[in-house]
């Protein structure tokens, strides 16, 4: 709220950008894994009940950018698509999903990959890097405008941190990219909130519905948007620390259900995201 000359309260109207047709392109960050709104036991790759469609921050922020739209104009309509499948590699996000984007004639694209890239022995940044900006020239030219995302800073986590470096470096080359090309960038390296493994399901490389709420948060944020919530990244209260024997077992059980699991189907060559097609792949009116 912000008083006018005349001493009289005056409330801003909520801000619309006038994107009306946003797709969401990425591996399953983007797809909303495990963000399951309700649910007592949240569901993993190898026990997801048939059918389950999770939500995600893509699908929220899709929510917001149409709240803020009907609030200027209650008869506009904002469509959305999220082309985004679990465990794409980047070179397959932007062979197929790009394309896809342009020719739904989307006016926002949000691109986000790499990730899964770069757990692999091997994965070059700088590699992944170029192909990256030769899709946001393409989606650029298209006329659509861009966010692109960093990927989670992983210095907490034991295991996955020996990635760090490689993930750091992309990270620069996408504040480089955004920057000549005039995308925007989801500072998802930055949150201080998803420090905190409370934001993070129990495999520990996927958002729990919280933390998907902060990304979208952030979303809006890195879009130039006020935010709904002013706290969207203040870190949660601290716990007590854990026992080293309670580390342990929780360390035993990550890798009995979900490391394991994982390194046999990389070991036979499959992906979470086989015979998977996109949740959401034509754009249609956010309710």
């Amino acid at each position: 709220m912000v008083f006018t000359r005349s001493g009289a309260l005056s409330v801003p109207e909520p801000a619309d950008r006038g994107w009306r047709r946003y797709a969401a392109l990425g591996d399953s960050f983007t797809e909303g894994l495990w963000d399951v709104p309700g649910s007592s036991a949240p569901p993993t790759v190898e026990k997801e009940p048939p059918g389950l469609v999770c939500r995600g921050w893509a699908d929220l922020l899709a929510g917001h950018l149409a709240d803020r739209a009907r609030a200027v104009d209650p008869e506009t309509q904002v469509r959305y698509a999220n082309l985004a499948v679990r465990g794409r590699l980047l070179d397959a996000i932007l062979a197929t999903q790009v394309p896809a984007a342009l020719a739904l004639g989307a006016d926002l694209v949000s691109l986000v990959g790499g990730g899964n890239d770069t757990l692999r022995i091997g994965a070059d940044p700088d590699h992944l890097a170029a192909h990256l900006e030769d899709a946001v020239v393409a989606l650029r030219a298209g006329g659509a405008d861009v966010l692109l995302a960093t990927g989670m800073d992983s210095a907490d986590s034991p295991l996955v941190r020996a990635n760090r470096r490689k993930v750091a470096v992309l990270n620069s080359h996408v504040w480089s990219i955004a920057r000549r090309h005039g995308a925007y960038v989801l500072d998802v390296w930055g949150m201080r909130s998803l420090r905190d493994w409370r934001m993070w399901h129990d495999d520990r490389i996927h958002l729990t519905t919280e933390g998907h709420r902060r990304v979208a948060q952030g979303a809006l944020v890195a879009l130039g948007l006020a935010p709904d919530d002013a706290g969207w990244d203040d870190p949660l209260a601290p716990l007590p620390p854990l026992r080293a024997s309670a580390r342990a077992r929780a360390d035993a059980e990550w890798l009995r259900h979900h490391a394991y699991p994982w390194a046999t189907r990389r070991l036979r060559r499959r992906s979470s995201g086989d015979q998977r097609v996109a949740k959401r792949p034509e754009l249609t009116v956010v309710p």
